[in-house]
């Protein structure tokens, strides 16, 4: 019920938020125009491009012209305080959103943006990437370490097969409100987004942490009250419990064959191509014609087919442990799969990749928390929301590749970074739950993660909007076929 209230409150402010554009708007603020720079400084150093002669637009991009013809403008690679500074917060922000499973792209974007003089949609498109980078490792980090307390993939295949494809479909749709909605409207939306995924992550991990607390101190007072030793310092042997035989500790590599899921994986592949090719397709199409639209649409039966084939496993096997009398839950959440539950999910899957689209991150920081309310232990919500992310940031960098939207040599770097920062996340934290045999950590990490998000992209947000409002710009729904 608690879950069922939280996306009410987000549904009903989203549409609060959406409503009040038609009161904001105004003919007389409709101008495009490009904003010089001897008009109103930008944010950035402007020796940091080889350019005099560049323009600054309000949305976040610049440009220049070479030759009478306009050129897009990248901040070369180079060493500085910039690349430096945006090293440190790409690597902190790559290893501890990968381990709360949220991707981190709300502080790449702002980051990128702000400090390395990226526009808006190079931006995005570079966070893709480390989120690509930063997901591919910790995917590759925990197939290859076993369930904390089950004898099961650590990675929930069959909650990724309800998820993966509807959070790539929900990019779709992100992708194309973010072309009709106005950037004022997107930061209200990030802003009430985070803060009620922050906040409720937050009291959870709260919860948690009390939980563990009782636990661990019910475990330290057993091991007192059965002492190994007597006060003459002879060992003590309790006869009720059985010989300790060794158990016989697996592989790495038997770990990670035990770990994959070839069918499923292929699964989750098939969408991903396919997704892959309609939107390389529809790139070459006119905006708007009939083929534009029936590639959008191929994507809705992709989706949902392979989200019937996970939705239909976990509802029969819901059934038939029911129908048993068996009160364990199917995967790891512990909810009855029922078609309601089943429907409620998918909406917050499409929910979730519709945020991402218009933020441009994996989709995480809906996934993220939702898996946790779910009922899902945190190492499995982390991993599992890692590998669905991993898939819809990769096909978003393979198409921002085709379309020319980042430099080579800056991707290939940052990538590089989140890499590491993937292995680093995940190896600290795991040493740190076991030390402190408290993984709430990886929610309070979650909660974090998110707050920051929401601060970097509101300030950002809300000072683009201030220029536009100061720049007396139009404010409203744009049009989508002439974008």
């Amino acid at each position: 019920m608690a879950t069922k209230g939280f996306v009410v409150y987000l549904l009903t402010c989203f549409s609060i938020a959406i409503l009040s554009t038609f009161f904001i708007s105004s003919p007389s603020f409709n101008n495009h125009v490009l904003q010089l720079l001897n008009q109103e400084e930008p944010h950035i150093v402007l020796s940091t491009f080889k350019y005099s002669n560049l323009t600054y637009s309000s949305n976040g991009s610049y440009s220049a012209q070479e030759n009478g013809r306009d050129i897009k403008v990248w901040p070369a690679l180079e060493f500085n305080w910039r690349s430096v500074l945006a090293t440190i917060i790409g690597f902190l922000g790559s290893g501890f959103g990968t381990v709360g499973g949220v991707g981190g792209g709300g502080i790449f974007v702002p980051m990128l943006n702000l400090i390395v003089g990226f526009d808006t949609k190079s931006a995005a498109a570079l966070s893709k990437c480390m989120i690509m980078g930063a997901s591919c490792s910790s995917v590759w980090y925990n197939l290859r370490v076993p369930h904390p307390t089950k004898d099961v993939p650590i990675i929930d295949y069959d909650l990724a097969l309800v998820f993966q494809p509807m959070l790539m479909l929900g990019i779709t749709l992100g992708v194309a409100l973010s072309v009709v909605f106005p950037y004022w409207l997107i930061t209200i939306l990030i802003i009430i987004l985070f803060l009620g995924t922050s906040s409720r992550s937050f009291f959870k991990g709260i919860e948690m942490w009390k939980q563990e607390t009782i636990f661990n101190s019910e475990e330290e007072k057993k091991q007192n009250a059965n002492p190994l030793h007597n006060s003459n310092g002879e060992l003590l042997i309790d006869t009720e419990y059985e010989p300790l035989v060794p158990r016989e500790e697996k592989s790495k590599l038997q770990i990670l064959l035990f770990n994959l899921r070839w069918k499923r994986t292929l699964a989750l592949v098939i969408v991903w191509v396919a997704f892959l090719l309609c939107q390389m397709i529809k790139n070459e199409t006119e905006v708007c014609s009939a083929w534009y639209w029936t590639l959008n649409l191929l994507q809705f039966p992709v989706a949902l087919s392979v989200f019937g084939y996970g939705a239909a496993r976990l509802y029969r096997e819901s059934k038939r442990r029911r129908a048993c009398g068996n009160s364990e839950p199917v995967c790891e959440a512990n909810i009855q799969w029922t078609a309601i539950q089943i429907a409620f999910c998918a909406l917050c899957g499409i929910l979730g990749g519709t945020v991402g689209g218009l933020l441009g991150s994996g989709g995480g920081f809906i996934l993220g928390p939702l898996l946790l309310e779910l009922g899902v232990i945190p190492q499995v919500a982390s991993a599992t929301a890692t590998f669905v992310m991993m898939f819809s940031s990769s096909i978003s960098v393979v198409e921002f590749y085709f379309l020319k939207r980042f430099p080579i040599p800056y991707a290939l770097y940052l990538i590089a970074v989140s890499v590491a920062a993937g292995f680093w996340g995940q190896c600290f934290i795991r040493k740190l739950i076991a030390i402190l045999k408290r993984a709430s950590i990886i929610i309070f990490i979650l909660s974090a993660v998110i707050f920051a998000s929401a601060l970097t992209m509101g300030v950002v947000g809300i000072q683009k909007s201030l220029s536009m409002i100061h720049n007396h710009e139009y404010m409203g729904f744009l049009n989508f076929c002439e974008n």
